[in-house]
């Protein structure tokens, strides 16, 4: 016993003098969760306007962790109007929301992952004003911690296409190629378009972006923490 209270004490003492104390115990889940220190105060309702600068990550609307709702306020004039409306990302992790071949398309690029999570409008498009979006509504987690749920494509107040959808918990990218409105970054998210991929046939008026105020966290770690205190 006291051997090993004189290994502790060295070790405690090496720690300290090598600026390791204090210990985090937070787990990967936690950690990926943590925001950096930014600038631009979170809220829950941004609006982003087409071809701007991309936004860097740092300090767009995160998504993670979260239900949220992406909706862009359009103009189709052409009959054949494609390209992107929305995107946040690269190949290697995020989201798109796009129109392809007449119809509306969703794409969740999980870590890079294949195949992508893909939704596509039941119907057409057509000449019009509309407000095109989708919904994910976060319904708890999967065996990773990953967020798992359901995800509703929409025309206007039509829900057009639907199905079970996972988000990941990190951010998209440690560098990050920024949210762009109406193009495309040079690394696509997705694999349905090329980039520029610039709407056209119409007119984006602008994009808004809702996000749930709370933050999924790791629940189980947090009550056994409590329980061993």
């Amino acid at each position: 016993p006291q051997k090993l209270k004189a290994l502790i004490d060295a070790w405690f003492e090496e720690a300290e003098r090598n600026l390791v104390l204090p210990l985090d115990d937070r787990t990967a889940t936690q950690l990926l969760a943590v925001e950096r220190p930014s600038e631009e105060t979170p809220r829950d309702r941004y609006t982003y306007f087409p071809d701007t600068a991309p936004v860097p990550e740092g300090v767009a609307v995160s998504v993670r962790g979260r239900s949220y709702k992406i909706l862009a306020d359009v103009e189709i004039t052409d009959p054949d109007a494609s390209g992107v409306l929305f995107s946040m990302g690269t190949r290697f992790g995020g989201h798109s929301l796009f129109v392809k071949q007449k119809k509306l398309h969703y794409v969740y690029n999980f870590l890079g992952i294949n195949p992508e999570q893909h939704f596509v409008s039941s119907v057409e498009l057509k000449p019009g004003k509309y407000v095109l979006g989708m919904e994910f509504i976060r319904e708890g987690a999967g065996p990773n911690h990953e967020n798992v749920g359901r995800m509703k494509l929409y025309a206007n107040d039509k829900v057009v296409a639907e199905g079970a959808m996972r988000t990941q918990l990190g951010k998209f990218g440690l560098g990050g190629s920024g949210l762009t409105v109406g193009y495309s970054n040079p690394d696509t998210v997705s694999q349905e378009y090329v980039s520029p991929a610039r709407f056209d046939g119409g007119t984006i008026q602008f994009v808004e972006v809702a996000v749930d105020k709370a933050q999924y966290l790791d629940r189980e770690t947090e009550l056994k923490r409590a329980l061993r205190d």
